[in-house]
């Protein structure tokens, strides 16, 4: 499995599809909240597995100096294999890239211990996004 920062509008095309199978069709998010306004302030990035196929996806903004860790996804059966850290190392390496020293994310309750082993601490308390209950959380990196 490798991740690779979108380049063109094909591999864009890649996280959209997958992003739409996992929020859109999985976990009824209407399509106009999962496509919306930053797509095109974004990065993104896709992760292909070994027959170079895109199983997940995440995007990642900066907005007033913080990493935004956003859309992170994987195709229901490449779950539970590393995908969803791996999406995750790649952008927060990226970050580093560009002097991002802390990362904030809004993740689904049921997320929340996948993101705590990456490190991630609980900063809210429970909101509803996309009729889904989430929590921000945060990390400092280097």
């Amino acid at each position: 499995m490798f991740v690779k920062i979108v380049e063109n509008e094909q591999e864009r095309g890649y996280a959209y599809t997958i992003r739409k199978k996992v929020f859109v069709e999985e976990q009824h998010v209407p399509l106009e909240e999962e496509i919306d306004q930053y797509e095109e302030d974004s990065t993104h990035f896709v992760l292909y597995n070994d027959e170079d196929q895109p199983i997940g996806a995440g995007r990642f903004r900066i907005i007033d100096g913080i990493g935004k860790v956003q859309r992170i996804c994987v195709l229901s059966d490449s779950r539970k294999t590393g995908a969803g850290a791996m999406i995750m190392n790649a952008i927060e390496e990226f970050a580093v890239s560009h002097d991002v020293t802390q990362l904030k994310l809004d993740a689904q309750l049921h997320a929340i211990p996948f993101y705590s082993k990456l490190g991630y601490e609980i900063i809210s308390e429970e909101f509803m996004d996309a009729g889904i209950p989430h929590k921000t959380m945060k990390k400092k990196i280097s």
